[in-house]
């Protein structure tokens, strides 16, 4: 039988080594509503990559067509390869601990409110 300290430790690694792979092998196509605002405004076909100086006409809906991307283009600005791997590093930790931490108070929790 695995110990719960080796079932968390290989969970963690295989968590940062997909993370930290995904930076490498992410596109710089438009994905999501940019590319269906892309393909609807006849700048792109629907299987192909836009173009890369496409740009979304936000002029087809005057006033309702505003939005303000926190991070535009998936990127923070000034950010290098490094600070993203980084980043994916610490964020994959903190969202294990969250995870853990939550199941064990869900589990105490379960304990608790079935006496």
């Amino acid at each position: 039988m695995i110990s719960n300290r080796t079932f968390l430790t290989i969970g963690l690694v295989v968590a940062l080594i997909i993370g930290i792979s995904a930076v490498f092998f992410a596109s710089g196509d438009p994905d999501g509503l940019d590319s269906t605002a892309l393909v609807m405004q006849g700048q792109k076909d629907l299987t192909q990559p836009a173009n890369p100086d496409a740009e979304i006409d936000e002029s087809a809906l005057p006033g309702e067509f505003e939005y303000s991307a926190p991070f535009p283009d998936y990127t923070i600005e000034g950010a290098t390869k490094m600070t993203d791997t980084v980043l994916l590093v610490v964020g994959t930790i903190l969202a294990l601990l969250l995870v853990f931490a939550l199941g064990k108070g869900l589990k105490k929790f379960s304990r608790t409110g079935s006496s």
